[in-house]
């Protein structure tokens, strides 16, 4: 800390220690150039990656607060007037690290299609329709434990045009970020028991077996609310031997 001239007492940014990029273990997340996945050969670098220098934005970012995440961030189905159309799904579980300790303070942010399978975005060319209840975004910040929990709608699948009759499994996007915007992670969540995972390229480009098994949740009769929501779990692991699956952060 130094002391400014006007006498308040400000961070020294100069000795701050700057956040490590740590290339993830391979065979644990898909190729840049996944074949299957027809338009990764448009989005992969095809030169050689330069890192950038990490300065101050990316180092002192994001700003979290109670004031700007609310309850009502993590409820996808009170952000409207009506009540969404679909069922009714509670989705939670815990961040940990490679140690298997609890990660507080994460912002976890999920994004998703309607129970119709129709996604609420401009370039969206699926013809199902539109729910005027349901954006489908949702954040929340995990507790001390590293606990988040999220109440929603279960997804509908959707055409996508990468091969003949082409349909991607039911899944809720993640993003998660560390204390850095340089440290944000994103990932999949898939649904146990969907007929789609055997036929999705994005999901089947995963090397592993059991990594492709940690992106689909366990179903949780236990935390399911009678006549009410169904439950599921989906912890995610940000490093080591049971590590998440997550897309590459320059792909």
């Amino acid at each position: 800390m130094t002391v400014s001239e006007q006498g308040l007492v400000v961070p020294d940014y100069g000795r701050l220690a700057l956040p490590e990029y740590m290339k993830p273990q391979p065979g644990n997340h898909p190729p840049l150039d996944s074949p299957g996945y027809k338009s990764t050969a448009l989005r992969h670098p095809k030169q050689p990656l330069v890192l950038l220098p990490h300065r101050l934005t990316e180092v002192t970012g994001p700003l979290l607060g109670d004031e700007l995440i609310t309850l009502q961030d993590a409820d996808l189905t009170t952000q409207h007037g009506g009540e969404p159309q679909g069922q009714r799904i509670i989705v939670f579980g815990q961040v940990r690290d490679s140690d298997g300790r609890p990660v507080p303070d994460t912002l976890v942010e999920i994004w998703q299609t309607n129970a119709a399978g129709r996604y609420r975005h401009s370039r969206e060319h699926h013809p199902a329709p539109l729910d005027p209840n349901f954006t489908g975004v949702g954040r929340a910040i995990t507790d001390q434990g590293g606990r988040y929990r999220f109440i929603t709608i279960q997804p509908g699948s959707y055409p996508w045009g990468n091969h003949y009759n082409a349909w991607r499994p039911a899944h809720i996007h993640y993003s998660l970020f560390g204390r850095a915007f340089t440290q944000r992670l994103v990932t999949q969540m898939y649904f146990p028991g969907d007929p789609l995972l055997e036929y999705d390229p994005i999901y089947n480009s995963v090397p592993d077996e059991k990594s492709k098994l940690r992106m689909v949740a366990e179903f949780s009769i236990e935390d399911t609310q009678p006549e009410w929501a169904l439950a599921y779990r989906f912890d995610i692991v940000l490093r080591g031997r049971d590590q998440s699956v997550f897309e590459e952060p320059h792909a």
